[in-house]
């Protein structure tokens, strides 16, 4: 993924005059995922490229927050590390982008992976996760953001104004967390835009279908209750 990433930052075709950052967010893993990330980060010495360890597991969501909080840059992309999507998709999700904040400013693109809901990869998917997908799609419209296909793609891109709204005022750390932010940005009168994006199923997913499907039930309630209540409130939120 690392490879792939720099290559592309690095290419002279899209977009010469952009500068980039990296960074690597390890959540408190108990490996040498750290080591290895600085040891990928040594061979790469043109590139900006920073590795955050984390003193204990934040979580997915703590983790994002985390990088999202630090990052430096004037549009920020987060991304999952392990290769599902395709890193060259980030010139769809920026030229919507340029579209959407052509000063920059506050808005998100997300990448989505809605158009290949009848293609092999997900036909492929067990009949119970299928199952479980759709019941999110469900529940996912009563809370109100049915107007994106997929909240779940690790593939989004916000401007900086939109990070430092969002993200100070996220409180899941569990994998529900990017409903979260599309609930924030939906709060907070960010516009939102979705991308088709190239994706592939990738194994070794740490995701326990029924276990994490009935955490995320939970955390959905737990977070449409406390905002409905006011005790999480968006323009209440502070930049660290």
């Amino acid at each position: 993924m690392l490879d792939t990433t720099v290559n592309h930052l690095n290419s002279t075709t899209p977009r010469p005059a952009r500068t980039s950052e990296i960074l690597i967010v390890d959540d408190g893993s108990k490996d040498d995922t750290s080591a290895v990330a600085l040891k990928l980060a040594s061979q790469y010495p043109r590139n900006e490229i920073r590795v955050i360890t984390l003193e204990k597991n934040l979580g997915k969501g703590g983790a994002v927050r985390h990088g999202m909080l630090h990052a430096r840059g004037h549009r920020l992309l987060m991304v999952d590390a392990d290769g599902a999507s395709r890193f060259e998709d980030l010139e769809q999700l920026w030229k919507a982008m340029d579209g959407l904040a052509p000063k920059n400013e506050p808005a998100v693109v997300v990448g989505s992976r809605a158009h290949l809901v009848k293609t092999e990869a997900v036909v492929k998917r067990s009949l119970l996760r299928n199952v479980l997908m759709y019941g999110l799609h469900t529940i996912l419209r009563i809370v109100g953001v049915g107007h994106i296909r997929d909240t779940q793609c690790g593939f989004k891109l916000f401007t900086r104004p939109a990070a430092q709204k969002i993200f100070p005022a996220q409180h899941l750390a569990t994998w529900i967390f990017d409903v979260e932010l599309l609930l924030l940005a939906k709060q907070l009168s960010i516009p939102v835009a979705e991308v088709p994006i190239e994706w592939h199923e990738v194994a070794g997913s740490k995701l326990n279908v029924v276990k994490d499907s009935l955490q995320m039930l939970r955390d959905l309630l737990v977070l449409r209750g406390n905002q409905l209540v006011g005790r999480w409130r968006a323009d209440s939120a502070r930049c660290p």
